[in-house]
């Protein structure tokens, strides 16, 4: 009995009694079929280390599919993405394919995004784009940037990466950023928003300078457009004159609610002609031979032609179009970021041309584009949450219906409580993307909480004009954000003795957002300062008094770290804070065969140090620091006199607490008797993207490696290996 046989593309054929066969891995583009939607088939898509091998109604995958052994598809077919392996697979896609392929990615990032404790809306903004870019310019030697590693996405699915997808943001797994450790289709790492220009540009002018004939192109977000740096950079390329093209994907967000309700940039049929005669050789062409006649008729004739051209193309594009004029970027737009067809006239033309200087393509999104309702409502309930925390497994639940509290709720708790006695508290927040507890104080109190996004440095510099005022700032910021502001906390705030409160969210590990996003160095950038009182709570209690004792502090600035994740305890509510003395530790347990000096979270994991070694017979003091600056030198000198040995824990860089200590001790003669002194710190490196736990015990932080040193320490080295088996 014969067979009939259906042609799908790309060499891929299947009988009739459900038999598929890969004939081969390779791409055969073929545009004689392309399934529809309706047309797709609902399987298990089962793991096969072999590309070319038959089942009995399923289809073997090709080296472009996952290849895991747990992880089990059940999702619409793909058959055009299936056969994507690198950017230069695109070139031979039709339009309609194109388009499919579009759909087939955003299928695929929606079930991985399901999968991810922290999904993000912002990868399916870009899905049109980015096929686009692919399609147009040639990866690698092209260099394409992100400014925003969550829109990079479906670039990571293009650039080979589509098999670890399922890895995003895990231990030994692919990162949530680019990065140029990854994959040489990320020529320059993203992960704190807003640097793509500028390295742009950098690789432009590298490029010209060695007679090379690559394109840059770069893609920002309005969300980074907040951050001056953007705007440096557009200046530079505009004085520059270097080729690169801008890409602003624009999905509509604003940190105003109010400017939300304003009437939105039109994408209609003439703003896309329009776009597309912008981005034309010819027009371009007319354009810069217009603007030669000018110079050489004279200067004042150049300028009414320069000052008309303003006004003409102001007239075409949308609000706002001609601040990237006048920086000198020639505008295009907007485009409708979703229509591939359109995209890829745009960039085609851009691409097509040399020698024409630095281009800006407004493309206009929208994020729940092309997903169902359900998938709409499921997507926003699992955002609301995934601003700035991991959703940790090993989170307990309490009443089975939430999970703990973490330190930003009870940071938001008692700031509040502060705000009730002191009516000159405000709050000043920066950084990508805001935490919901930090949301709910913006509800609570919105005319003197002021998000202004990605622009730390302008922050800085605000809060203490306020403190200037007459207020009291608190100034909220992701310790690996402060970094960038760190100018502005000495020269405008630390210099001049200002009062103004640093909250440092974010402090430490911090799980799988890498290394990009870890609070690893402001313990030791702000205990330099001289003028800044630098403390760290051990629990949400002393994190109250902390907030109420930054309160209290009007001489000179003073900052506070508090990690990311769960609270140490069960306790509820926080208690009322009550202003510490300043610079005063305290001593949670006492020994005397060794000691403990625990500074902020690292103060928990000391207790847990303490119970295991009281199973072996040791008796250990566990002292909590509370400030690092300045430092409690009594208590210092006190443990040092009673015990023989003293082990300094934080969660933090070289140069931290631990210095400070070792600064103090060494020239007060302690470690001149018998005194043995060890630093536990992060160690000189970065750590990938894990689990907080994983990350601690890869940073040799856990209570058992605490406890393992003081046993090395002891002279029971048998016992310490056992202890880590």
């Amino acid at each position: 009995m014969g067979t009939a046989s259906i042609q799908y593309p790309f060499g891929i054929t299947a009988n009739n009694h459900g038999e598929f066969n890969v004939l081969h891995p390779k791409l055969e583009f073929s545009r004689s079929y392309n399934p529809s939607r309706s047309d797709y088939l609902r399987l298990n898509l089962y793991p096969s280390s072999v590309s070319t091998n038959t089942c009995k109604g399923f289809i073997g995958r090709v080296s472009a599919l996952p290849d895991v052994d747990d992880y089990f598809w059940e999702k619409a077919l793909t058959p055009i993405l299936d056969m994507v392996e690198t950017p230069a697979h695109l070139k031979n896609l039709s339009l309609k394919e194109l388009k499919q392929l579009a759909d087939e990615i955003r299928s695929e990032l929606s079930f991985i995004m399901s999968k991810l404790p922290r999904p993000s809306k912002a990868s399916l903004t870009t899905v049109e784009l980015t096929v686009a870019i692919h399609h147009v310019f040639n990866a690698p030697m092209d260099k394409i940037l992100w400014d925003v590693g969550q829109q990079a996405y479906a670039h990571k699915i293009l650039t080979g990466r589509r098999s670890l997808m399922h890895t995003l943001r895990q231990k030994n797994g692919l990162s949530g950023f680019t990065s140029r450790f990854e994959s040489e289709y990320d020529p320059f790492g993203a992960g704190h928003g807003c640097n793509s220009i500028s390295a742009g540009l950098g690789i432009a002018v590298a490029r010209d300078i060695k007679g090379k004939r690559d394109r840059i192109v770069t893609v920002i977000s309005n969300e980074t457009t907040m951050c001056g740096q953007v705007y440096e950079a557009m200046g530079n390329a505009g004085y520059l004159d270097s080729n690169m093209v801008v890409i602003l994907n624009d999905s509509r967000h604003s940190l105003h609610p109010k400017l939300e309700e304003n009437p939105k940039t039109a994408i209609n049929a003439l703003s896309s002609t329009l776009s597309k005669l912008q981005s034309s050789k010819s027009f371009r062409k007319f354009r810069e031979a217009a603007k030669g006649v000018t110079k050489r008729i004279g200067g004042s004739m150049h300028e009414l032609a320069a000052k008309f051209d303003e006004y003409a193309r102001g007239m075409m594009g949308p609000l706002g179009a001609t601040l990237f004029e006048e920086l000198g970027l020639y505008y295009i737009g907007p485009v409708d970021g979703h229509n591939v067809e359109d995209l890829i006239c745009v960039l085609q033309q851009v691409a097509s041309l040399d020698s024409t200087g630095p281009v800006l393509v407004h493309v206009i999104t929208e994020e729940n584009h092309g997903l169902e309702d359900d998938q709409q409502r499921d997507t926003s309930v699992k955002n609301q949450g995934s601003c700035n925390s991991d959703s940790l497994p090993s989170y307990p639940k309490l009443n089975g219906s939430s999970f703990l509290r973490t330190y930003s709720d009870c940071f938001v708790e008692a700031l509040i409580t502060e705000t009730e006695k002191n009516k000159e508290i405000v709050i000043v927040h920066a950084g990508m993307g805001i935490d919901p507890s930090l949301q709910l104080l913006q509800a609570r109190l919105p005319d003197k909480f002021f998000d202004v996004g990605m622009a730390e440095q302008h922050a800085v510099t605000f809060a203490a004009g306020l403190s200037c005022g007459g207020l009291k700032p608190f100034c909220v910021i992701p310790s690996t954000f402060l970094q960038r502001a760190y100018d502005q906390v000495i020269h405008d705030v630390d210099q001049q003795r200002i009062p103004v409160r640093f909250a440092i969210t974010s402090a430490g590990l911090v799980g799988s957002d890498g290394p990009s996003h870890c609070g690893a160095f402001d313990i030791t950038f702000m205990s330099c300062l001289p003028n800044m009182i630098v403390m760290a709570p051990s629990d949400e209690d002393e994190l109250a008094h902390m907030v109420a004792t930054a309160v209290h502090i009007d001489d000179r600035p003073v900052c506070f770290r508090y990690p990311r994740g769960a609270i140490a305890g069960m306790k509820t509510p926080v208690c009322n804070g009550i202003p510490l003395e300043i610079g005063k530790g305290r001593v949670l347990a006492e020994g005397k065969d060794i000691a403990f000096l625990g500074y902020g979270a690292m103060v928990q994991n000391c207790l847990k140090a303490r119970s295991l070694l009281a199973s072996l017979g040791i008796d250990v003091t566990v002292a909590d620091a509370r400030f690092c600056k300045p430092l409690d030198i009594k208590l210092v000198r006190q443990l040092c006199e009673d015990h023989e040995f003293l082990v300094t824990v934080e969660e933090g860089s070289v140069g931290g607490f631990g210095s400070h200590v070792a600064q103090f001790i060494s020239l007060d003669g302690l470690l001149d008797g018998r005194v043995k002194w060890r630093p536990i710190v992060l160690p000189d490196n970065y750590i990938e993207q894990a689990s907080p736990k994983e990350q601690l015990a890869l940073a040799g932080l856990t209570g058992h490696h605490i406890a393992a040193t003081a046993l090395s320490l002891l002279g029971r080295t048998r016992d310490a290996l056992l202890l880590m088996r």
